[in-house]
């Protein structure tokens, strides 16, 4: 550890009252109910669960695959065996002579173990 990084820890412990608020290696509990916003329903999206046994979500902009995977676990009690994640950026558009775009969103392609299934219908238990 240089002794910046040390330094730094040393300000985070002062100002959290000595603790560590979150440990890097496992998602806080909290944090996972905030990462999965919806399931998307398209055609792709069916397409894809029947084909290659996989659901998509749309999630939170900032959330990463590790955290995306154990929502899923945690929430529907499945098994995870891939997270693939897409930026879906906001289209352009015009009214009149004035401009505007719309907000960018991420959508995660979870893939699901063999026997593994998310009914949506029937509220997420398999």
């Amino acid at each position: 550890m240089t002794p910046l990084q040390r330094h730094q820890l040393k300000i985070a412990r002062r100002k959290n009252g000595g603790i560590r608020q979150h440990t890097p290696g496992k998602p806080a509990e909290e944090r996972l109910f905030q990462v999965l916003l919806a399931p998307q329903i398209s055609e792709k999206a069916t397409y894809v669960a029947d084909k290659y046994s996989q659901v998509v979500f749309r999630v939170a902009s900032d959330a990463t695959k590790p955290e995306i995977k154990a929502a899923v676990e945690m929430l529907f009690k499945v098994e995870v065996e891939s997270v693939q994640v897409s930026n879906v950026h906001g289209k352009i558009k015009r009214f009149r002579q004035m401009k505007g775009i719309r907000k960018g969103w991420k959508k995660a392609f979870v893939g699901l173990k063999a026997g593994q299934e998310i009914n949506f219908a029937e509220g997420g238990d398999a």
